[in-house]
């Protein structure tokens, strides 16, 4: 029988099989695979109460009282990532729902599958994990606001407040209030602990079901958009090229240790598909399309960077001393 640990250790490469099962579900069978979107949002915030059910929240203050380490995660996500971003998108067509989906994208740090990337790649994976609501809160007030100043006040009117709070609530608060609920419940009673034993096997099979969901109902769009999208691919590798290096300057700027110099580097570079998915498919019929499609083709593209990452960082990047 397979163990926990066996599970964790192997994760990567089971989210690449779920990613060619997924995409080839999606390309045979696009009907069935399309009315999966009504279930993302719903899969996602299993996910993150499976990885919010792990923090440790008796060392919480603990945890937000680095406040080197939180200053360099808001600069890496808050001004080095939207000054390249901005730079990036000149190099694409002035067409505003693609570089809508662009931003909406590469605006926001990632709050899912980072905390697992950053593991694999030796990193402070508990300081990102325990950030995760302040990096959510911040993109939530902040994306309007680059919107606007990147596109003007009608892109920018285009993400309301509305979709942003049913995310913040149903992704956020209401997955981090049960896996409260639970870790008290646990210091009484012998079946809390039980519950929370079993949620520790929960992030692996809840992140493949979600980069399923995700990729099975939108991969059908990519084809319709292919000329856009072979314009997007390059953007998102530079991207991805980029901000390792700016993100490990700025960690030596804010004489991070070596973990958690490791952790900005994964901040920096890895982005919020699985979240800002939702609000995509939230816009005019006219727009969602294209938008989620953008946004995908950023997830593809990211997860094989990951990859790359998880050995390019701790043996090369930042490196013990």
């Amino acid at each position: 029988m397979i163990t926990r640990e066996q599970l964790e250790n192997n994760q990567v490469w089971l989210y690449v099989i779920v990613l060619v099962i997924a995409a080839g579900f999606g390309l045979m069978a696009p009907d069935v695979g399309g009315q999966l979107d009504i279930t993302i949002s719903f899969v996602i915030a299993l996910l993150m109460y499976s990885m919010f059910s792990q923090i440790p929240f008796v060392s919480l203050k603990k945890a937000f009282g680095n406040r080197r380490f939180i200053g360099a995660l808001l600069t890496v996500n808050y001004i080095a990532v939207p000054s390249v971003v901005w730079l990036l998108s000149k190099l694409l067509p002035d067409h505003p729902p693609l570089l809508l989906g662009i931003y909406l994208v590469l605006l926001t740090p990632c709050i899912d599958y980072i905390i697992v990337f950053t593991s694999l790649g030796r990193g402070n994976e508990k300081q990102i994990l325990m950030a995760t609501p302040i990096l959510f809160i911040t993109q939530m007030l902040l994306l309007p606001l680059y919107l606007w100043v990147f596109m003007g006040e009608e892109a920018a009117g285009i993400v309301e407040p509305g979709p942003f709070l049913e995310a913040f609530f149903g992704l956020i608060v209401i997955p981090l209030g049960i896996a409260i609920a639970m870790q008290l419940f646990a210091k009484k009673a012998p079946v809390g602990n039980r519950i929370l034993d079993l949620s520790a096997w929960l992030p692996v099979p809840f992140m493949a079901l979600t980069l399923f969901v995700v990729v099975a109902s939108q991969i059908g769009k990519l084809s319709t958009y292919i000329d856009l999208i072979i314009q997007v691919i390059p953007i998102y590798i530079a991207f991805m090229i980029i901000m390792p290096i700016i993100s490990r300057f700025i960690a030596k700027w804010f004489k991070l240790d070596i973990g958690s110099g490791r952790a900005l580097i994964f901040s920096g570079s890895t982005r919020n598909s699985l979240v800002v998915l939702p609000l995509a498919l939230a816009l005019p019929d006219e727009l969602s399309t294209l938008v989620a499609a953008v946004i995908v083709t950023q997830t593809i593209v990211e997860l094989a960077g990951e990859l790359v990452y998880i050995r390019i960082v701790p043996n090369l990047l930042l490196r013990e001393k």
